[in-house]
């Protein structure tokens, strides 16, 4: 099967499916005589989900919070409810239809009158609802859930196969040691993709049917660098494959001897190499891959898979470990970029085409509660290292006058309180939106940096929405509009004498580090799986070569000869 690449290397290991609610639910009548069968296997499912949940409840470590206790209780509650545990064998036997779709109709029916619900908090439950649900279907379908993934126990070598994963569902999956993963939809710069890319696994996307083709426990390999997936393959091309292997495995531990080596250019020019992290556990890959710096936490991801959002204190705590961690090295930390394919958990998206909706500052600007908590949490942090803030998808000076008029607030309230913080801490904008770029001389003058997000910025400027698979082959960062406003952007700092950094995928794209660095660019930040061989590509570049032949690019038209440049950029 073929696939769109997202991450390099190869795999071979057993598949492990991973099934959603709204997948994967079949339906099938019974005759009469099979009815009490159903039942009872109805009734087994229930008991074990049961037995599943007292067992966790029994083992929730001392350290655990206090709500994990109570999350359990409200689960055992839900499927103790002869809404969910009687009304669907009723279903089977007055609609001779099997368990597992009975179960989905009237999980359906609860959520329709959940819906209907004025307050907010009980809406919300529907989430319990659905988590509930999903273990009860993970016992009759004989497979796991990615919200019960814990409860299962799939070795190192596994290959999970799904028919799609959510940023959220990434962050679950870091937390298991799977060998790759292959999706049946997505894009190569999706936030799975780029989360995927994270983990430095080999992993592929837009595969359309790998979920409904591929069975359970099926050897299966997994080329990252071309995008196939092989289902059973033969002896001779899995021997060819265990070869491949070996050679990626050796060449990553090549890698590893650069990793305190300076990132320096043979003409002496030296360039920061920084890491893009989700959480403060990422810390321990930053420091294996010998990164100066954070150039991006993307602080959302401390809001997704709970019910309660984290609180000043909470978010404090974690920006300040990772301040700590980094031992003066810079932690540039990026408000709140939640909405599009980030939405916390139990919410949905309403809006027609979310990537451009309420999302990133405008959400911030619109909750100005929930924008002060994490102001204050990062104020506070800010005491205990070299801290930097950076304000997601700015469009005009409006918005940040107004998060500056917010930080303003912020700082006060600490200073009634007494509470340090750096008063003289950085703040930037990222550069994501082609109105940013063009605007990126005037953002210049008011900010202390500013950082390129590619992703976006080629989202917007050619509108393609980077989760959708059937449009990826357009997704193109060499395009000439592209180019110009990454060029103009990189200008304008320059002109007016700050940093300036690119924290997109372009950054960690080893194809790409001589176009970026032509074009002026000093400071790169990627996920930490990247660095390695970035710099190597670095250390292999002599700067004046480059101008020249970028300056080519710049004023190229056709795409064919800018792939042609490029290719003798990198020769």
């Amino acid at each position: 099967m073929h696939g769109v690449a997202v991450s390099g290397g190869i795999a071979i290991g057993h598949a492990h499916l991973i099934s959603h609610v709204g997948l994967d639910v079949p339906q099938y009548g019974l005759l009469k005589a099979q009815i009490p069968e159903e039942i009872a296997r109805f009734d087994a499912a229930i008991q074990a989900t049961l037995q599943e949940l007292k067992e966790l409840r029994s083992n929730i470590p001392a350290s655990a919070p206090a709500e994990f206790d109570a999350f359990l209780d409200l689960h055992i509650l839900i499927l103790s409810d002869p809404t969910l545990s009687t009304v669907p064998k009723e279903l089977v036997e007055t609609q001779r239809v099997n368990a597992e779709w009975a179960l989905k109709q009237q999980m359906d029916t609860l959520l329709a009158q959940f819906d209907q619900i004025e307050d907010d908090y009980l809406r919300e439950r529907k989430a319990d609802v659905v988590q509930v649900v999903e273990r009860v279907l993970k016992s009759l379908l004989g497979h796991a859930t990615l919200h019960t993934l814990g409860t299962t126990s799939p070795d190192q070598t596994s290959i999970l196969v799904a028919h799609d994963l959510s940023p959220a569902d990434m962050m679950l999956f870091k937390q298991h040691q799977f060998a790759a993963f292959v999706t049946d939809v997505g894009g190569t710069t999706s936030h799975t993709a780029i989360l995927a890319r994270s983990l430095n696994i080999p992993s592929i996307v837009a595969l359309h049917h790998a979920r409904s083709l591929i069975r359970e426990r099926e050897l299966v390999i997994v080329d990252g660098s071309q995008g196939i997936v092989i289902v059973n393959p033969d002896k001779t091309v899995l021997a060819e494959y265990k070869l491949r292997q070996s050679q990626w495995e050796l060449e990553k531990q090549k890698l590893k001897r650069l990793k305190t080596t300076r990132a320096t250019t043979l003409d002496g020019t030296e360039v920061e190499l920084h890491a893009n992290i989700e959480l403060p556990e990422d810390i321990a890959d930053v420091k294996a891959n010998g990164a100066t710096g954070i150039g991006l936490f993307r602080s959302e991801f401390l809001f997704l898979n709970r019910r309660d959002l984290p609180g000043e204190e909470e978010q404090f705590l974690a920006y300040r470990k990772v301040a700590e961690e980094m031992h003066g090295f810079p932690v540039t930390i990026r408000t709140l970029d939640l909405g599009a394919d980030k939405q916390l958990f139990g919410s949905e998206n309403t809006s027609a085409n979310p990537a451009l909706g309420l999302r990133a500052i405008r959400l911030c600007l619109a909750e100005p509660q929930l924008f002060h908590a994490q102001l204050r949490a990062i104020l506070r942090a800010s005491h205990y290292g070299k801290i930097k803030l950076l304000i997601p998808m700015l469009s005009s000076l409006t918005e940040l006058n107004q998060a500056c008029h917010l930080l303003a607030h912020a700082k006060q309230s600490l200073d009634d309180e007494n509470i340090p913080y750096d008063a003289n801490m950085p703040l930037g904008g990222m550069i994501e939106i082609p109105a940013a770029a063009l605007a990126a001389h005037i953002f210049a003058k008011h900010l202390d940096f500013l950082s390129i997000g590619t992703n976006d910025l080629i989202q917007y400027t050619l509108a393609i929405d980077r989760t959708d698979d059937s449009v990826a082959h357009l997704y193109d960062p060499l395009h000439p509009s592209v180019l110009q406003l990454i060029s103009y952007a990189i200008k304008s700092a320059d002109k007016a004498g700050i940093p300036v950094s690119v924290c997109g995928e372009m950054a960690g794209d080893v194809r790409l580090t001589r176009l970026l660095l032509g074009l002026g660019l000093r400071q790169f930040s990627m996920h930490p799986a990247h660095l390695l061989a970035v710099k190597q590509q670095i250390l292999r570049t002599n700067l004046p070569e480059l101008p020249s032949l970028v300056n080519r690019m710049l004023k190229t038209e056709e795409p064919e000869r800018m792939h042609m440049h490029l290719a003798r950029l990198n020769s």
